[in-house]
């Protein structure tokens, strides 16, 4: 632990209480050294008494040569307009008032930009500061979320151009040439704007998805779910839009326990990965479903479904990465968003769900749902 002391005043009154002291954390078993953030500690010369391992990381800077320097000697940072911060924000010489400064991004020498934060103690609420606490955080972890973001926002706007082009073209033309089109190339023409509408409004159901799987508030509302015959449904369509009724074998064993869920959602669920086993899939397309233990603790009865078919299957060094966002199989083509909000259905109705490799070699999905219940009812 990188900790430096300094001794107080002689002028100091003897009624003060001690002030905070970072060598504190090891009273409860804490090391400086250990924790997640960079932590610098200033006494109440302003200077720093304490610099930590993730300190020293951030910084790049040794310990040693921080221990005793002043605060902004040790932590030159500059707001990002060019501003020395020690000199703006004046933590000693201040509002007596001030208690803290919130996080922000500031740039060390070079430029790479970090998260600050600083607290200031006090012996009384507006006494003299005796110590000032900053914490530092890397940046890393944010961009990453904004690359997320970002890379989130330019998927679903170059999916959205395509078929909004579409509309746009074809509903210009009708307007301007209705008459010179026979009905069949009207109804054709419409009903390539319908199907273009449908994929729109999919795309925008995924990205509230997203949002509200992000954010944790994706709402669940339980209903009776009889789960085999929401699959029957999904193989009726497919059979409708010509795929061969003998290419899905759907086995189910009874009794299966009474299963509360999401309908709709769990029907997003079932058509989500009956269409990559067709899609990207070979051969019958499987789904068993069984009775299972719960994956919630204190419940027994669970409901698992599993899709498989006898296609390539995934490759191994990729299955760790299925349910993340943008993964596509082999094939391109769509957003890559569907088993990653897959994934955040099945979680949000507190089940797990598995990707594996097929008895005939292709993929395999599986999840289990908890049959409890909603609230009301319990």
């Amino acid at each position: 632990m990188s900790v430096g002391t300094s001794s107080a005043p002689g002028t100091e009154r003897a009624a003060r209480p001690p002030a905070p002291r970072p060598g504190d954390l090891a009273e409860l078993g804490i090391d400086p050294d250990q924790l997640p953030d960079g932590l610098v500690v200033a006494d109440e010369h302003g200077r720093v008494i304490c610099f930590n391992a993730a300190a020293v990381r951030i910084t790049a800077v040794p310990a040693e040569r921080a221990l005793g320097l002043p605060l902004e000697t040790a932590l030159p940072l500059e707001d990002l307009e060019g501003r020395r911060w020690w000199q703006l924000t004046d933590p000693y010489g201040g509002l007596d008032i001030r208690v803290r400064q919130p996080e922000r991004n500031l740039l060390l020498p070079g430029g790479r930009e970090v998260l600050v934060s600083a607290r200031y103690v006090r012996a009384a609420p507006t006494g003299p500061v005796r110590r000032v606490v900053v914490t530092l955080r890397d940046t890393e972890a944010r961009r990453r979320t904004e690359r997320s973001h970002a890379e989130l926002i330019a998927t679903v706007a170059h999916e959205l151009r395509s078929p909004l082009t579409s509309v746009k073209g074809f509903t210009a033309t009708l307007l301007a040439k209705w008459e010179r089109f026979t009905d069949d190339q009207k109804r054709l023409m419409l009903e390539t704007v319908d199907a273009d509408a449908d994929r729109v409004t999919r795309l925008i159901a995924e990205l509230l998805d997203i949002s509200r799987i992000d954010s944790g508030r994706l709402e669940v509302r339980r209903q009776p779910v009889d789960i085999g015959a929401a699959v029957g449904r999904h193989i009726q369509a497919h059979v409708a839009a010509g795929q061969q009724a003998d290419r899905f074998l759907l086995r189910v064993q009874r009794p299966l326990p009474d299963l509360w869920a999401d309908p709709d959602k769990i029907d997003q669920v079932l058509g989500n990965l009956l269409e990559n086993a067709v899609r990207h899939g070979e051969g019958t397309v499987t789904i068993d479903i069984t009775p299972s233990a719960s994956p919630r603790e204190r419940e027994d009865a669970g409901t698992s479904v599993t899709v498989s078919d006898e296609g390539p299957g995934i490759p191994e060094e990729s299955m760790n990465r299925v349910f993340t966002r943008f993964w596509r199989g082999s094939k391109r083509g769509g957003t890559g968003l569907g088993l990653y909000i897959v994934k955040g259905i099945v979680e949000a109705h507190g089940g797990t769900i598995t990707v594996g490799r097929a008895p005939g070699g292709g993929a395999e999905f599986r999840f289990t749902l908890p049959v409890a219940a909603p609230a009301y009812l319990t």
